[in-house]
C-alpha cells in the first residue's frame, strides 16, 4: 500500500508516525498500537484483519450476505454480479394488477442503487392497498426493500417490509423498445390463498432515467388506479384481458 505514494516521509507526516517506528511496522520488528492500527487502517480504506488473520480466511464484499459456504455455489458472487446495462441504476416506474383489488392496477415508483458489490431496490407501497388490507400506513410500514439476482433469462429480485413482515419475488427480463429500458415479467408475494386476493400478477418496470417530467408525474399519481390510467405501454406488457399463466 505504502508503495502507491511518492514520499515514506511525506506519507507519515500525513498519518502522524515517525518514519522509523513506520519503518519497523513494515519490516515486522514493532506492531502498532490499537489506536495507531485503526489509523492507518482508516487511512488506507482497508480492514484491520488483514494484519491479524490470514487473508484467505477474510470474507471479501460478497461474502456478509450471499458468499455464505453453504449457499456460495448458488447464490454468491456471480448471481449477484447484475451488470449496469441490464438493470441500470436510478429510478424506476413500475405497473401490475392490484393483488386486493383485480378490477384495478397499482403504479408505484422503485429506486435501483448499487453498493459494495450489490444490486439494491427500495421504495413503497401503495397507501390505498395498504389501507385495504387493514394496515399501517406510515412510511416506514409502506418501506420496502431488496436484493437483484443474475438469472439465466433475466433477473429476479426479493423484497421485503420492514422485518419480513411480506416478502414478493420478481422475476424480470429486458423488452426490447425503442422507447426506453423497460423490464417485463411477474410478481409473486409470500400470502396464504385465499378466495379474495391473488398472490401473482404479471409486472412491468420502466427506467426513467432523467425524465423529471415523468418522475413528477409518477410521484404524484402513484397508487390504486383504473386500468385505463396506467401508462399505455404498460398497459400493452401487463395484457390485462388476458389470465396469467
Amino acid at each position: 500500500m505504502s508503495a502507491q505514494y511518492p514520499s515514506i516521509a511525506g506519507l507519515c507526516r500525513e498519518l502522524g508516525i515517525n518514519r522509523t517506528q513506520y519503518n519497523r511496522y513494515l519490516s515486522g520488528e514493532s506492531f502498532p498500537r490499537p489506536d495507531v492500527l485503526h489509523r492507518i487502517c482508516e487511512f488506507f480504506g482497508k480492514d484491520a484483519r488483514i494484519l491479524l488473520e490470514p487473508v484467505d480466511t477474510i470474507p471479501d464484499g460478497n461474502s456478509e450476505l450471499l458468499n455464505h459456504p453453504a449457499i456460495r455455489d448458488f447464490m454468491g458472487k456471480n448471481s449477484t454480479n447484475v451488470p449496469e446495462k441490464d438493470v441500470p441504476s436510478g429510478l424506476y416506474r413500475f405497473s401490475r394488477r392490484s393483488f386486493v383489488d383485480d378490477s384495478m392496477g397499482v403504479l408505484g415508483m422503485l429506486l435501483v442503487f448499487r453498493e459494495d458489490g450489490y444490486t439494491f431496490l427500495r421504495g413503497y407501497e401503495a397507501k390505498e392497498a395498504m389501507e385495504q388490507q387493514g394496515l399501517p400506513t406510515s412510511g416506514p410500514a409502506r418501506e420496502f426493500r431488496g436484493i437483484f439476482l443474475l438469472q439465466e433469462e433475466g433477473v429476479a429480485n426479493i423484497a421485503a417490509r420492514r422485518g419480513s413482515i411480506t416478502c414478493s419475488y420478481q422475476f424480470l427480463s429486458r423488452y426490447p423498445s425503442m422507447d426506453g429500458h423497460f423490464l417485463e415479467g411477474y410478481s409473486a408475494r409470500s400470502v396464504r390463498e385465499t378466495m379474495r386476493s391473488r398472490r401473482i400478477e404479471r409486472t412491468v418496470y420502466e427506467h426513467l432515467g432523467d425524465n423529471r417530467e415523468t418522475i413528477r408525474h409518477t410521484a404524484q399519481n402513484q397508487g390504486l388506479l383504473s386500468f385505463d390510467k396506467l401508462p399505455k405501454f404498460h398497459q400493452r406488457l401487463l395484457r390485462l384481458d388476458e389470465p396469467f399463466r
